[in-house]
């Protein structure tokens, strides 16, 4: 597992999927390349002093650390973007907020995705009204 560091693979994750926790947010790419898996780390100012931002970086890799590597997707870029959250958390249930992030980000991809728009959906609620006997017009 490599890292993270240039600011345009940071940017090219961004537009990624995501996935929000308490204590941070995952974001998702999958590579063309047949490179193996890269993670970066990033903590916002608006999150503390340095020290505080340092340790909730140093949380976030020791987390990587210590998850299994089959459940990250090869050929993939993650970025964990730190909260303030991430300072008083316990570490066992941040271990698990990562796990099921992952968990979910994998789902994402792998299922496709139904969206029903307005018109299926203003369909199903006329017929709904003519079964009921409702009128379909709007009372002036």
């Amino acid at each position: 597992m490599d890292r993270l560091r240039q600011r345009a693979d940071f940017l090219a994750v961004a537009n990624g999927a995501r996935v929000n926790s308490a204590a941070f947010v995952v974001q998702s790419r999958r590579r063309e390349d047949l490179g193996p898996i890269r993670i970066g780390f990033t903590v916002s100012r608006k999150n503390g002093t340095a020290t505080e931002r340092n340790r909730i970086r140093r949380r976030l890799r020791e987390l990587v650390k210590r998850l299994d590597v089959i459940s990250m997707r090869p050929h993939h870029d993650y970025v964990l973007v730190g909260r303030r959250a991430a300072l008083n958390r316990d570490f066992r249930v941040m271990l698990d907020d990562l796990r099921s992030a992952l968990d979910r980000l994998d789902r994402t991809r792998t299922e496709p995705r139904t969206e029903q728009g307005p018109s299926k959906q203003s369909a199903g609620t006329e017929q709904a009204q003519r079964q009921r006997g409702e009128s379909l017009k709007k009372p002036d």
